[in-house]
């Protein structure tokens, strides 16, 4: 009987109203989740512990922001993952908050070397949903550079963010198996998740705590392995790790955290494509809808509150407007942002590569009005006959001066990001090769007898993958140069950069910059819907 009234008990303290996140007990993590988690911040696989284990790295030692300079959360140390992917890490420092899984700065601080790289020359990009698109398309970094998660993340352990040059690659793989070979289980981490990594990734001693039992794909005998099978297995975890950072969903797998998934839960819209329904079809499905609402139901403001986020959660008529601008293609008659072409929901990306003239904008502030256009850019066999000239360094090419894929400096004219451009048709970086041209074949509308590399790459320069615009309140700056501070700097940049598309004025633009019809007085309304997009993700 009493245990029948205990029971009762707890079923009543389940059911009260803010009680049910109390009483509810949490799913176990999977293991590889968390331990994928612990190589994410771990700090002893840069070139800088490798070379002075017992040194701080200055890069270490401040977060950078648009503002003041930041004590960072791994002063002391050396580089990780997560000093460019923070979370909670400045949630509580005044000017800072919470991010989802992205940097405060315009551009991420690396390792120095005697190449005299002090920062990145990209923003760093949210890492929370980065993982969407499924197998056949997704590519990652803003360039496509990666195949999967996998060759992204080895490529970063190995790599310059880490302060290792291209040919430094063998040396290390070297360093970061070594790492995992004679951890002594002693650290910090170790004794946060289970254990030595020899004991962790072998997945047998009875002593591992049973929430970091790793399952046996993961599992790696670290005395026996090769030095690339344990950098394969580390890439691995990690992945895992990053695959489960997610925004929230319900059981029926609809968004459900933000001001905006609330509305359209609300007003009974479309929350997600049917079955076998591509993204673009669900689009025209929600726009539809969306404009067939006759009485709009409105979330209060006030109703619910943000924890993270400085602003109302609330999706009145402003958002409503904002959101029929932001779905609308614009033409002489009708005003809309076509933002809907790029950014298409329910995920609010089509995992595609454009130019929206941002490279552009900043190329001819730095160099002059039109200098861009002008700029001479080598075609494929120019190219491939001097690949040091041009493209990115490799193992294979340690010493190519990467002018294409550089931040853009009054001193070297000449020298700018084209993104995709350096990616594409790039014999040192086989993988992503057939999913970069499937998809440029694709957004060029091209026969395949007129799809080769030689018609394609003019097509590549200045594109830039396509973010996620979900929960933007957390990862400013904007753009892949961070050069874009705030929302209303960027829906300016669209009115200006459309009016010039329009005029024929932007290189290689991208055909939806010429179905944007905004107005300044426009601005104000697409941000309230942008603003409807953030969630309390932690």
């Amino acid at each position: 009987m009493k245990l029948f009234q205990i029971l009762n008990f707890s079923l009543v303290i389940l059911l009260t109203p803010g009680a049910v996140l109390l009483a509810a007990e949490e799913e176990p993590v999977p293991a590889e989740i968390s331990i994928g988690e612990r190589l994410f911040i771990e700090t002893r696989f840069a070139q800088a512990y490798a070379v002075h284990p017992d040194k701080a790295d200055p890069a270490m030692q401040y977060s950078l922001t648009l503002g003041k300079k930041l004590p960072g959360p791994f002063a002391g140390k050396t580089m990780n993952c997560r000093s460019c992917h923070m979370v909670d890490e400045h949630a509580e420092t005044v000017g800072a908050g919470m991010r989802s899984y992205a940097d405060f700065a315009e551009k991420t601080p690396i390792p120095a070397r005697n190449d005299g790289k002090k920062t990145t020359g990209r923003n760093s990009m949210s890492l929370v949903n980065i993982m969407l698109p499924p197998t056949d398309a997704e590519l990652f970094h803003f360039d496509g550079e990666f195949n999967s998660m996998e060759d992204l993340v080895r490529a970063t352990l190995t790599g310059r963010n880490y302060g290792w040059l291209a040919k430094e690659h063998d040396a290390a793989v070297k360093h970061i198996a070594a790492i995992i070979r004679n951890d002594d289980g002693n650290g910090e981490l170790a004794k946060e998740f289970g254990g030595s990594y020899k004991k962790i990734l072998a997945g047998k001693d009875r002593s591992i705590p049973a929430k970091f039992v790793l399952p046996e794909s993961y599992r790696v005998d670290v005395v026996k392995a090769s030095d690339t099978e344990i950098v394969d297995k580390v890439a691995s975890l990690i992945t895992a790790y990053v695959a489960d950072l997610n925004f929230s969903k319900d059981e029926q797998g609809r968004y459900n955290a933000s001001p905006y998934d609330k509305f359209l839960q609300l007003n009974r819209l479309p929350q997600k494509p049917l079955n076998g329904e591509s993204n673009t079809a669900y689009a025209e499905r929600l726009t539809a809808a969306v404009n067939d609402l006759q009485a709009p139901r409105y979330l209060i403001t006030n109703a619910e509150k943000f924890a993270t986020h400085k602003q109302d959660f609330k999706f009145g008529r402003q958002e409503l407007q904002g959101l029929k601008l932001f779905l609308t293609k614009g033409t002489d008659k009708q005003r809309g942002g076509n933002c809907v072409s790029c950014h298409t929901p329910p995920d609010f990306t089509d995992f595609g590569f454009h130019n929206t003239g941002v490279v552009q904008k900043h190329y001819d502030a730095t160099h002059g009005a039109g200098a861009f256009v002008t700029l001479t850019i080598p075609d494929l066999a120019t190219r491939n006959k001097d690949y040091n000239a041009f493209l990115p360094a490799t193992a294979k090419h340690p010493e190519a001066k990467e002018r294409f894929r550089s931040a853009v400096n009054k001193k070297t004219p000449g020298n700018v990001d084209l993104g995709a451009w350096n990616v594409f048709a790039n014999p040192d970086i086989p993988a992503p090769q057939a999913k970069l041209k499937a998809l440029f074949c694709k957004q060029a509308k091209l026969a395949a007898s007129a799809c080769t590399e030689d018609a394609l790459l003019p097509i590549t320069i200045a594109t830039f993958k396509t973010p996620s615009l979900r929960d933007l309140g957390h990862s400013e700056p904007y753009m892949h140069s961070g050069a874009m501070h705030d929302l209303s700097s960027v829906l300016t940049h669209y009115i200006a950069t459309s009016a010039l598309a329009k005029a024929g004025k932007v290189r290689n633009a991208d055909e939806a910059l010429s179905s944007i019809n905004l107005s300044a007085e426009d601005i104000k309304t697409l941000e309230a819907f942008l603003h409807a997009l953030n969630e309390d993700y932690d």
